[in-house]
């Protein structure tokens, strides 16, 4: 277990200075989360495990160009971001999503053409189980990276907005939008999904 009464900025310090122990301790305490965001987005272990590997040595490599602006966990989470979608890229068989397929249908009215199950704000939401989870994670896994990547960051990993806008390299209200369309997508994946749950609840 890594104490954290060392700050990240004094591990920096000391890398800059030659401090290998103080590297060390640096991916001890981030190797699980860079793991993990390196999993989600690419989907992949090996792979995960290879972006967290080029992460390090570039962090390594480059820890001299950080100037502590921001945060050093934005500056990691960038460059975990950005290794892992040129390792996602790379591969020619990733399928895109059709997300319009997912995205509310309106009538000439303004209308929903069919119903919208508010499954957010529901306190008995069937994502509490883990069969519901497993969903969510298999839908936001099959979005696209560029709808993925800002759901991962801010509601899985919990950064802020102008955090996961900073690691994406877009200003916070066009990380909003994209938030805000990939839920809608999600929601649309999922429709069916909540809409057999409540009927089974019902009968």
């Amino acid at each position: 277990m890594v104490q954290q009464s060392v700050s990240d900025l004094d591990l920096v310090r000391g890398i800059k200075e030659g401090d290998q122990f103080a590297f060390e301790r640096l991916v001890e305490r981030f190797r699980d989360r860079v793991y993990r965001l390196a999993l989600r987005i690419s989907r992949n272990p090996q792979d995960a495990e290879e972006i967290t590997q080029d992460v390090f040595l570039t962090i390594y490599q480059k820890i001299g160009t950080f100037e502590a602006r921001s945060a050093f966990s934005t500056w990691l989470y960038r460059i975990a971001t950005n290794a892992a979608l040129m390792k996602i890229r790379r591969r020619q068989s990733v399928s895109e999503l059709a997300i319009e397929d997912y995205l509310p249908q309106f009538t000439e009215e303004g209308h929903h053409r069919s119903p919208v199950t508010d499954w957010g704000e529901d306190p008995e939401c069937p994502l509490l189980d883990q069969e519901g989870r497993e969903m969510l994670k298999s839908a936001i896994s099959a979005l696209p990276p560029d709808y993925q990547v800002p759901v991962l960051l801010r509601d899985v990993e919990g950064l802020l907005n102008t955090e996961a806008a900073e690691v994406l390299g877009v200003s916070v209200p066009a990380l909003k939008a994209r938030l805000h369309r990939a839920r809608l997508v999600l929601r649309g994946m999922l429709a069916n999904y909540f809409r057999e749950r409540e009927s089974q609840a019902a009968a």
